[in-house]
């Protein structure tokens, strides 16, 4: 048995665990009896094993695979309702010293420009992140010690906090960078940083070293134990993520879900949020030389699982996805989207050169007004919330409303405000209108009706040039 006790990678993902489950989920995916009995476990919204996960996911049975899709749906609404979270990326610096095969940033490609943001091209590139309307940034860099060393990333973080244009604000700066020390850790966390957000890309030991064959990254022990450091250091909200494509989906699935099943039991509360990117082609990388790239339907599925699997844990999406096969896994899970997104260093002040230093090709090029047009017209809710960040309800806190369904007297009303502050400084006629129609709409859903009250009124005083309200 592997233990998920253990702060070591190689016991908590383990991989004779992980062979011992896929086989046994292929032994059992048309166990009409076993499939029902996991499915009736997860009616009760507290999720399933790693292993019963990949039976649901393997599974091959039509009546039980509708069955399943119709649950992620009513779990999505339980703990998330029609809200969706929106985010944007914004890349410091494309100088990096590991070798990953996967990604044009590696040290060995000498085709792509190199490019470094300083402080004042960060004000810029901020500020035109706040003239869209968002509020929350996922900062994106590469891994150099000394070109992109960690207290260039904390003079970033407080000089895009600082930046306060016309109405906009960054109200959450979460974090992606390489892994580092328990020391840097408690630096960010210091700094004010919201999720720290590290990818596995593929939790397949062998794959992965082949995949990093060199600099600092390819330490497999040192990249799979950043969670734990970084728990260790104060932050309470971690994201996970794998890049599905690089190796055999079933085996990274597992491994990912082994990863929050061991941050729960070892820390006491799981990942924040689960990403599910897919490898996309780039500067010199060609997408088709991996040859486990999953399909849409399989996409679909897996999102579906994880949503059963991880009830409580926010699933994001990228702008990796092209807009169907982001409209399709909407519903049966994923609660955090990007929008208007450019995946290159210094891409929202010169978009001219976005192609020239993107780190992977964009999908959905549409603006963030069109998305939120989008996400309107599907009846979603678009949400700019940071309020749970900003009153503390994080980690444990924040679970434990999950869980216990207070939560959406929180962000309900709060994603209604965040919806209008976005109608009323930046939204086009269009999308105005439908953003009102959405809002009155869902305020008389709001369950509590001293809330509600009171939601409305801030919602009054909103659109009387008033801000920032939150529960």
């Amino acid at each position: 048995m592997y233990n998920v006790m253990s702060p070591h990678a190689d016991d908590f993902i383990d991989d004779g665990e992980i062979r011992q489950t896929l086989q046994f989920a292929e032994e059992h995916k048309c166990d009409r009896e076993l499939i029902r009995s996991i499915l009736d476990k997860a009616e009760n919204c507290k999720g399933v094993s790693h292993r019963e996960a990949l039976v649901l996911l393997d599974c091959e049975l039509p009546e039980e695979n509708q069955r399943m899709f119709e649950l992620a749906r009513r779990i999505k609404q339980r703990f998330y309702g029609n809200r969706i979270v929106m985010f944007a990326p914004l890349y410091l610096s494309n100088y990096c010293i590991n070798g990953c095969v996967y990604c044009p940033y590696h040290a060995k490609n000498k085709t792509i420009p190199r490019k470094k943001l300083t402080q004042e091209e960060i004000v810029k590139e901020v500020i035109a992140l706040q003239d869209m309307g968002h509020k929350r940034l996922a900062l994106e860099t590469g891994e150099h010690p000394t070109i992109n060393p960690i207290e260039y990333i904390l003079e970033s973080i407080r000089t895009i906090y600082s930046i306060k244009h016309k109405n906009g604000a960054i109200r959450r700066v979460n974090v992606n960078i390489a892994a580092t020390t328990v020391e840097n850790y408690r630096k960010l966390k210091d700094a004010g940083i919201g999720t720290y957000i590290l990818f596995q890309e593929t939790y397949n030991r062998k794959n992965y070293e082949a995949l990093h064959p060199t600099g600092p990254k390819h330490d497999y022990a040192w990249h799979t134990e950043a969670m734990d450091r970084a728990m260790e250091g104060g932050i309470d909200d971690v994201g996970c993520g794998v890049l599905y494509g690089l190796s055999t989906y079933r085996y990274d699935f597992v491994g990912q879900l082994m990863h929050a099943e061991h941050l729960e039991a070892y820390k006491g509360v799981g990942p924040h949020t689960i990403s599910v990117p897919r490898i996309r082609p780039a500067d010199d990388i060609d997408a088709s030389t991996f040859p486990d790239a999953i399909s849409d339907d399989m996409f679909e599925k897996l999102v579906a699982v994880l949503r059963i699997s991880v009830p409580y844990t926010g699933i994001i999406i990228s702008t990796r996805e092209s807009q169907k096969a982001r409209e399709r896994v909407l519903s049966v899970g994923v609660s955090q989207i990007s929008g208007g997104s450019r995946t290159s260093v210094g891409g929202y002040t010169s978009p001219e050169r976005h192609d020239e230093t993107a780190q992977f090709d964009v999908n959905d090029t549409r603006s963030l007004d069109e998305v939120i047009n989008w996400l309107l017209s599907l009846g979603y809710i678009p949400s700019f919330c940071t309020a749970c960040y900003r009153e503390g309800r994080t980690g444990d806190r924040f679970m434990h409303l999950v869980k216990s369904g207070q939560i959406a007297n929180c962000c309900q009303p709060n994603a209604l405000m965040t919806l209008e502050e976005y109608l009323s400084d930046y939204a086009s006629e269009d999308t105005r209108a439908k953003g009102e129609k959405v809002i009155a709409a869902e305020l008389e859903r709001v369950p509590n009706e001293k809330v509600r009250t009171l939601a409305g009124e801030h919602l009054a005083e909103i659109r009387q040039g008033k801000r920032d309200f939150r529960f």
